[in-house]
């Protein structure tokens, strides 16, 4: 059957026509333009992942960021949370983990811009969105233009600007752009207010940020000094609802940039009285939040996979994303202050109460630094968008002929980013808690190029190049996705289901794949590589590599192996690949588990046993009474309700690396060591992965509370 698309329009690109842009003392250059961001003259898409330098331990900053930068992010985004830094009016606090000047040194010595959030109100799931509480018992309204409201966050912009002084791209350094605010729907006089503040303070950069979602009509933003930016999740954990919600628009190819569900716990439903509508044609389509996993709320709790993140980062792509962002790309945890917790909580007028402690989010590089099925996955765009970004940022999105409904599983979902004569069908065959029909014999026709019959089936998400510029050699289609270039080498990937064909100069080619393969046609060679192998395919200081089932990052300029039995991985050179040597390198956090806790049944049971995986490795026993009583800020409020019942373990472990597991279906655990709060997570059908080190020579407590029925649980 054929597939076809509706009409490409040429894009009307403005330019010269916002109040941004800056360059650097080198004579570099940044512009925004309509349509994409210019790099010194050039079209540039960045990606943009999620990390909070409060959140991680500073002495594993230089890991993570490892890790970020090996799987392709180019730029660290950041909150600078205001209650984390003064949490006690007038005492500042920028030591240790909260030294955020040092964070941004650092990802600027590994080569990584950063986007600085710097509020005043942030939410990332802080108590207050991250306002202290003594911010909230000032007697005048806040997050608006009064001059009592303005003078102490001038005070608060002044601090973090004394942090990053000559760290912005003006002064050579690697701060390109500031997020003012988060989430502010409807007041643009109080957005330009903060952004004229924060240049006064001294943070000039060149790009200025707001979140630009809001219901159907997009938030009121100063539309000639700003970039909205936009995202999208595979759920809502803010929703206050235990039953499932309806599919996710976000699987589906709808050219929407706005998600108006995001915040909706926060911001107020229906459209806005006056008629606006945010004129999205005067940016480019910039992301910065979409999902690089969920985090689970007490209400709402998730188990991710791989595909419910890729496809949805696939089809932002499609539709035209020309800077992508992942909100969280890389998890942590949070900080105890001195008189509260500071996690999102019911307590602190929040809709939903999240763990005390975890952020994992999920996120593609866990809290523990360990890599995830996502992280491998996303690679695969990334390494494309580093090599063939350039040109895939002047082409725009066009619709298919057809597109699906949101309860239809039969219907292709399928889009086009094209210039009018090159570009890429991109497929999803993916839709998150739900399966779609397979489909048989299609036929793609793009302009003048019809593609061979394909099936599509599984759960799959891919794209197909149409005259593609191989380095002059013009590549009319092929059914594998491009993957990346090393010189004159073309990679790309085979499509699970699909049979590789390329045709080249008028002939079809059926490739076969595996890394020991490869064809040449003139001077160029086309390397079709395998799933596992791209999986593991990574571009680490120039040079191109595929780990043996392991994930390969730098590290002070050494190859390391984050986690897989082997270690082993080989490197592209002279044209085929040889077997080079890793560091074992790995955190404490990696690799296999140690020992595995069972608990059997409900919480009423008495009969608990251990499986440990090296025997006497992990010990747990049962406790008839409290060993003691925690501070009550770190007993969430929700514990409480209708009196649940608490069990409390001895647990052990007589190693110090690898991971304890613990399967014990439960409300909500918390692990204390040696009396303070090591680790927390609710419930969500999986074991608990608690690092061993936390137990370590510890005199260790676990705490359990009774399973409830009062949430929504996905079953996987």
């Amino acid at each position: 059957m054929r597939y076809g698309f509706k009409q490409y329009r040429p894009p009307v690109i403005l330019h010269n026509h916002l109040n941004l842009g800056g360059e650097s003392p080198d004579g570099g250059k940044i512009a925004v333009n309509s349509l994409y961001i210019e790099k010194d003259g050039v079209p540039w898409i960045g990606i943009m992942g999620e990390m909070h330098y409060v959140r991680c331990e500073r002495e594993r900053w230089r890991e993570f960021l490892s890790k970020m930068k090996a799987g392709g992010i180019t730029v660290v985004s950041t909150y600078a949370f205001w209650i984390y830094h003064e949490e006690k009016e007038g005492v500042y606090d920028f030591s240790g983990a909260r030294d955020v000047r040092a964070f941004v040194q650092l990802c600027q010595e590994m080569g990584l811009w950063v986007v600085m959030r710097i509020g005043p109100w942030c939410h990332g799931e802080v108590r207050n969105g991250g306002f202290p509480d003594w911010l909230l018992r000032k007697p005048y309204p806040l997050r608006e233009v009064n001059e009592d409201f303005m003078e102490v966050t001038k005070t608060w912009y002044g601090a973090v600007a004394e942090q990053l002084r000559g760290l912005f791209y003006k002064d050579g350094g690697n701060i390109i752009a500031v997020q003012i605010e988060n989430e502010f729907v409807d007041n643009a006089d109080y957005l330009l207010a903060l952004k004229r503040l924060a240049i006064q303070c001294g943070m000039q950069a060149p790009v200025y940020t707001v979140t630009g979602w809001n219901r159907a009509s997009g938030a009121k933003i100063p539309v000639d000094d700003v970039l909205p930016l936009f995202g999208g999740y595979c759920d809502a954990p803010w929703d206050e609802s235990i039953t499932r919600l309806p599919p996710s628009s976000h699987y589906f190819f709808t050219g929407v940039r706005n998600d108006s569900s995001i915040g909706k716990d926060l911001i107020a439903a229906g459209e806005d009285e006056d008629g606006w509508r945010l004129p999205y044609e005067r940016y480019p389509h910039a992301t910065c939040e979409i999902g690089g996993g969920l985090q689970s709320t007490y209400l709402r709790r998730y188990r991710i996979k791989g595909m419910d993140i890729y496809a949805m980062a696939l089809i932002k792509l499609c539709e035209g994303a020309n800077l992508i962002g992942y909100y969280m790309y890389c998890g942590g945890e949070n900080l105890i202050g001195e008189d509260s917790t500071l996690q999102e909580t019911k307590e602190s007028g929040f809709p939903n109460d999240y763990p005390i402690l975890n952020y994992d989010f999920e996120a593609p590089v866990s809290m523990y630094g360990e890599i995830r099925e996502h992280y491998r996955l996303l690679n695969l765009l990334h390494l494309f968008l580093l090599d063939f970004g350039r040109a895939l940022a002047k082409m725009t999105f066009v619709p298919a002929e057809i597109s699906a409904a949101r309860d239809d599983t039969k219907t292709l979902r399928y889009g086009m980013r094209t210039d009018g004569h090159s570009g890429y069908i991109f497929v999803n065959h993916y839709q998150r808690l739900d399966r779609l029909e397979d489909v048989s014999e299609v036929v793609f026709e793009a302009f003048d190029v019809k593609f061979p019959p394909i099936a599509v089936t599984g759960e799959i998400s891919f794209f197909l190049p149409f005259h593609m510029d191989l380095e002059g050699t013009e590549l009319l289609y092929a059914t594998a996705q491009p993957l990346c270039r090393m010189d004159r080498t073309f990679f790309f990937l085979a499509i699970p289901g699909i049979d590789p064909v390329y045709q080249l100069n008028g002939e079809k080619i059926s490739a076969a794949a595996g890394k020991e393969n490869g064809f040449c046609r003139g001077s160029i060679r086309i390397v079709t590589l395998k799933m596992e192998e791209a999986l593991f395919a990574r571009k680490l200081g120039g040079t191109f590599y595929i780990g043996e089932r392991c994930d390969l990052y730098l590290l002070n300029g050494a190859l390391q192996a984050a986690a897989g039995k082997e270690r082993k991985a080989v490197q592209w050179k002279d044209q085929a690949f040889v077997q080079v040597s890793t560091e074992e390198g790995r955190s404490l956090e990696e690799g296999d588990r140690c020992g595995k806790t069972y608990e059997s049944g409900h919480m009423a049971s008495n009969t608990d046993f251990i499986v440990p995986e090296s025997p006497g490795s992990v010990f747990m026993q049962k406790l008839e009474e409290a060993p003691f009583m925690p501070d009550h800020k770190l007993l969430s409020e929700f514990w409480f309700g209708g009196e649940p019942k608490l069990v409390w373990y001895r647990i052990s472990t007589e190693v110090s690396s690898g991971f304890v597991e613990i399967d014990a279906p439960c409300d909500v655990m918390q692990i204390y060591a040696d009396g303070k709060l090591a680790a927390d997570d609710f419930y969500r059908g999986v074991c608990f992965r608690i690092p061993a080190r936390l137990l370590y020579g510890k005199e260790c407590f676990l705490l359990l509370s009774e399973q409830k029925d009062n949430c929504y649980m996905e079953a996987r």
